[in-house]
């Protein structure tokens, strides 16, 4: 059975990945470094990507330190980041909000309106693997990026209030989670449900096809 390290402290992510997929076991932890911050001026679907890349390269420093260490090994890491786009600016991200107030803002930015949803999912090989990216000391990773388009009704006053009481922002892009408190307010118009959960769905393609052998 294939040791997979899921870099992410995602259980959503986590929870999908060992319902969906056989001959897998899945540990999941978040990665010890302060990722970078989306900002407004470039295309969100390169942000998505570059943080992503940024996890992956943060990854494998990790495990080449736990190696020296003779700690735990893994036969594939994952990284995974997911940024939603403003609906009236496609170079404004939406990342995970800072706070409630944050949080509040993002909901009303969305609400009543279309937006899409960028997820960027690295499948990350020890030395000797076959991935397309070279990363650090003979690792390698192969990196899918994804969108999905989202709409959300209006959110009255009272509603949006449940949403933030309710914390389900907290650690979500765009401040909802569409397979929690949010899927009454929300429609998948475009795309798979998977890149708004977080993962981007030919890079699990890939990661599916280990599961079958």
């Amino acid at each position: 059975m294939l040791q997979i390290l899921l870099a992410s402290a995602s259980h959503r992510r986590k929870s999908w990945l060992e319902e969906n997929l056989q001959n897998l076991q899945i540990t999941s932890r978040a990665l010890r470094f302060e990722e970078p911050k989306s900002r407004w001026g470039a295309p969100v679907e390169e942000q998505v990507e570059f943080i992503c890349m940024a996890k992956a390269h943060a990854a494998v420093e990790e495990q080449v330190i736990s190696k020296l260490a003779n700690q735990e090994s893994f036969d594939l890491v994952i990284v995974s980041d997911t940024i939603v786009s403003d609906p009236d600016d496609p170079l404004m991200p939406l990342g995970k909000p800072d706070d409630a107030q944050h949080a509040m803002a993002m909901l009303l930015r969305l609400s009543g309106n279309r937006h899409r949803v960028w997820s960027s999912t690295a499948i990350i090989y020890p030395p000797g693997g076959a991935g397309e990216r070279k990363l650090h000391g003979g690792w390698t990773a192969d990196i899918r990026t994804e969108s999905a388009v989202v709409e959300f009704v209006e959110l009255d006053e009272d509603r949006l209030m449940q949403l933030i009481t309710s914390k389900s922002w907290q650690g979500k892009a765009g401040a909802y989670d569409i397979a929690g408190a949010a899927g009454a307010d929300t429609k998948l118009i475009e795309g798979s449900e998977l890149t708004v959960l977080g993962l981007a769905p030919d890079a699990i393609k890939v990661l599916k096809s280990f599961s079958d052998d």
